[in-house]
């Protein structure tokens, strides 16, 4: 039995019938489609989402956003639901290619549909196509291919029998995931197949929790067994498993402190025992001592970014070890390790079976003790500088942790402000801390505050933003009304890029294009650019207010969350009073050569730091 439907309407009707299952519990795979349309998607996918409203759309305002979207909404579904983006061919489709960086980078679930060329040709060159003299099988949409974890071209109406499935096994692998593209040629969207009655059946799709070898878990026991001084690095996949309880288990039993990488945050509360907080680049005192001396690092769903291990300077212990945990088996073997390939739920709780009885010197233990102790009142200094104004930006993260709830989400990308909020923020939830910090996009925030809220309507959403973040990429806002996602966005108004402004200093330099000055002189060196952020917001339809002192702040931010649509407070924020770092180092390479003295001796220290980098071979 066949039913005669257009490419574009078999597309949303497979789509529809979607589910993911995981330890029993069934969702919707697909929960929306986000797009704007053009001359590339509107007569087919547009036309089949029109046709057929058991897939809802939403409007956006750029394509980037709306694969941030759907990436915020992905990562806060724990990768068991996500949405499907469509675009026009041409700058609509390039426009996506940042959104599906992020996703991929990030290991998160994305479907992306971009308009294509025509696949018959005959009446190229088409509006928006680039043209190519050594080939006529290309499109813009090839550059989709370096960031995607699967990509298409559907050229006859029946390629999608097998390239929708293909597209999925990906989509629903934990090992695999990322942004998928399937490019639609504009023609090809309008043909009609006679499709067979059970390509729409409904259909789940197991999310499995594989297991890790015996072999390899008993080694791992052993090795936990020896160690005097183990540390666990907690990633982003133990949240995605659902394993945060698991890990907090086998921590409390075996005594052994757990750092956090950014995606990981939330992985322990703040508040229990074995938490010490960020490690890395943005950690805490703490937590970069206890692995710079660790003689066994167990790794749980990290990737071990830069941040994470300092450029590789983060374990000195000449004696250190490695056990991996991670449902990726790339991931797995990385720092030369005893790769754990499973999902991370399972294979903690199988560990904590095969260590049962061992734990952590009464020392270690009073150690760890110690710094959690020492790095509280830190945090608490931080959030009571009484500087300013202009404010602090480490009293402003203080505000905002007190003002909101414990399931709150706040979410934040770029600048200094993800540095900061790592060693800071004090997370009481799994998904109440949500950086993307895997690409750090700019213009991440408010379309990922919209993604988070369309996942978690019951939640309220704090977006944490700065000013030259908030400039690349506002306009969601409107989406935000239109859909009625309410959101309270907090704009930190240092005028300009403090995060590299303090980088470039940092590397011997001044500042230069760093801060938003009018150009006098030939540079950019006269007055202060004073952008009016408020009068930004409610020109799009927001709630906005400027605040000037940190108490200020608080009210507003409380008259913020008793509000019922989207909210804007922005607040001066000080340039140069900044959260220091602690115990760590990133490798940013300096000059070799200048006539700079100030670049000379960062170059000096630079030569001298990167000297403990470690290769683990």
């Amino acid at each position: 039995m066949t039913t005669r439907l257009t490419t574009a309407q078999a597309i949303i009707r497979f789509l529809k019938n979607q589910y993911s299952e995981r330890d029993g519990k069934r969702n919707r795979l697909f929960e929306g489609c986000l797009g704007i349309f053009g001359h590339g998607n509107v007569a087919g996918i547009g036309q089949a989402l029109e046709q057929d409203p058991g897939l809802p759309y939403y409007l956006f305002r750029n394509e980037q956003a709306l694969a941030h979207t759907a990436t915020a909404f992905a990562k806060m579904a724990n990768r068991l639901r996500t949405l499907v983006c469509t675009t026009s061919i041409g700058p609509g489709a390039t426009n996506m290619i940042t959104g599906a960086a992020v996703a991929t980078v990030n290991r998160l679930p994305v479907l992306m549909l971009p308009g294509d060329i025509f696949a018959r040709r005959n009446v190229a060159p088409v509006l928006q196509q680039l043209e190519s003299g050594a080939t006529q099988d290309i499109s813009v949409n090839d550059c989709f291919k370096p960031v995607a974890r699967y990509w298409d071209r559907i050229e006859r109406p029946e390629q999608i029998l097998t390239a929708l499935p293909a597209a999925l096994r990906v989509l629903t692998s934990p090992a695999e995931t990322g942004a998928v593209v399937v490019s639609l040629p504009q023609d090809v969207q309008a043909e009609a197949f006679d499709y067979p009655a059970s390509f729409f059946e409904e259909r789940v799709w197991n999310v499995p929790r594989p297991r890790c070898d015996s072999q390899l878990l008993e080694k791992a026991a052993q090795w936990i067994r020896e160690a005097k001084q183990p540390l666990v690095i907690a990633g982003g996949g133990t949240i995605y498993s659902e394993g945060t309880d698991a890990l907090g288990s086998f921590a409390l039993q075996s005594g052994i402190p757990v750092g956090e990488t950014q995606a990981g945050k939330g992985s322990l509360p703040f508040t229990h025992p074995q938490s010490v907080g960020a490690v890395g680049v943005t950690g805490t005192p703490g937590a970069n001592i206890l692995a710079r001396e660790a003689d066994l690092i167990i790794g749980v769903g990290t990737r071990y970014s830069d941040f994470t291990t300092a450029s590789q300077t983060a374990f000195q212990n000449p004696n250190v070890r490695f056990i991996n945990i991670n449902v990726c088996e790339f991931d797995a073997g990385k720092q030369s390790a005893l790769p754990l390939v499973g999902d991370a739920q399972v294979t903690l709780k199988e560990l904590a079976s095969a260590t049962r009885g061992a734990t952590v010197s009464t020392a270690y233990a009073s150690r760890i003790a110690r710094y959690r102790e020492d790095w509280e009142k830190e945090v608490d200094r931080l959030h009571n500088l009484n500087w300013g104004p202009p404010v602090s930006q480490g009293e402003i993260i203080g505000v905002v942790n007190q003002v909101s709830g414990p399931r709150d989400v706040m979410v934040c990308a770029a600048g200094s402000l993800p540095g900061d909020l790592h060693k800071m923020w004090r997370t009481r939830d799994p998904k109440g801390y949500h950086l993307e910090y895997g690409f750090s996009c700019m213009g991440y925030e408010i379309s990922g505050g919209l993604g988070i809220k369309m996942a978690a309507p019951d939640r309220e959403v704090y977006v944490m933003v700065g000013d030259g973040s908030y400039l690349m990429m506002a306009q969601e806002i409107v989406t935000s009304l239109q859909e009625g996602y309410k959101l309270t966005i907090v704009v930190l108004d240092n005028h300009g890029f403090s995060s590299i402004g303090g980088l470039t200093r940092a590397c011997g330099n001044d500042g230069m294009g760093t801060e938003y000055r009018y150009r006098k002189d030939g540079k950019l060196a006269g007055d202060i650019i004073q952008v009016d952020f408020v009068a930004n917001a409610r020109s799009l339809g927001a709630e906005a207010v400027r605040a000037t002192t940190r108490e200020e702040f608080r009210q507003a931010l409380v008259a913020a969350s008793k509000s019922k649509t989207t909210s804007v407070v922005v607040i001066e924020t000080s340039y140069d009073k900044r959260v220091p770092g602690y115990e760590s180092w990133w490798d940013v390479p300096i000059a070799e050569v200048s006539e700079v003295e100030s670049v000379r001796a960062a170059r000096s220290r630079y030569e001298e730091a990167v000297k403990k980098e470690r290769l683990f071979s």
